[in-house]
């Protein structure tokens, strides 16, 4: 079920099991993220987490007082380079915006053919970058969908996780907003 307003975008949860877990934002499924950030949660207990009925993500950041910064205005919500994040009103830390490495675009382009579903990569096929120092990566979980995508204000919006298989709503949202 589609919101009205929304626009639709492709979201991917990814990270070996002991790393922290990224979330990436594209247009398409084989576009380069309009947005990528590194949540402070390990990918097994977020996967854990996406165990329960609902997740809701709830991300964060200040509004800079005008005339802030080098720029005139205030930077698009999604550019913001800190957020603090909540899991399930739980806060988790902070989630940071960074640009894609090459371990992250070769993930990336291994699922460019997968518009939504869950699995592993192996280890061998994606290499070990996002390891924790001094441990063995492991194998690389996943989780893609579309998402509806809604701007509620310029310090607000939402992605709202759509279930291919037509269930009542969202069982993942994310939420940005600028306090």
């Amino acid at each position: 079920h589609h919101i009205g307003a929304a626009s639709r975008t492709t979201g991917t949860l990814f990270g070996h099991r002991r790393a922290r877990v990224t979330l990436a934002v594209q247009e398409t499924p084989g576009s380069v993220p309009v947005l990528l950030l590194e949540l402070a949660m390990q990918t097994g207990r977020f996967m854990q987490e996406m165990g329960a009925e609902h997740l809701r993500v709830a991300l964060e950041c200040e509004k800079k007082p005008p005339g802030a910064g080098a720029g005139i205005g205030r930077a698009r919500l999604l550019d913001e380079p800190l957020w603090t994040a909540y899991v399930n009103g739980r806060k988790i830390g902070y989630a940071v915006r960074r640009e894609p490495t090459e371990g992250d675009l070769t993930v990336l382009q291994l699922l460019r053919t997968v518009s939504a579903g869950a699995g592993v990569l192996p280890a061998d096929v994606v290499g070990g970058g996002g390891a924790p120092e001094g441990q063995e990566a492991g194998d690389l979980a996943y989780m893609r969908a579309h998402f509806d995508r809604v701007v509620g204000s310029r310090d607000s919006e939402s992605f709202y996780m759509l279930n291919p298989d037509g269930n009542n709503g969202p069982e993942l949202s994310i939420f940005f907003i600028r306090i």
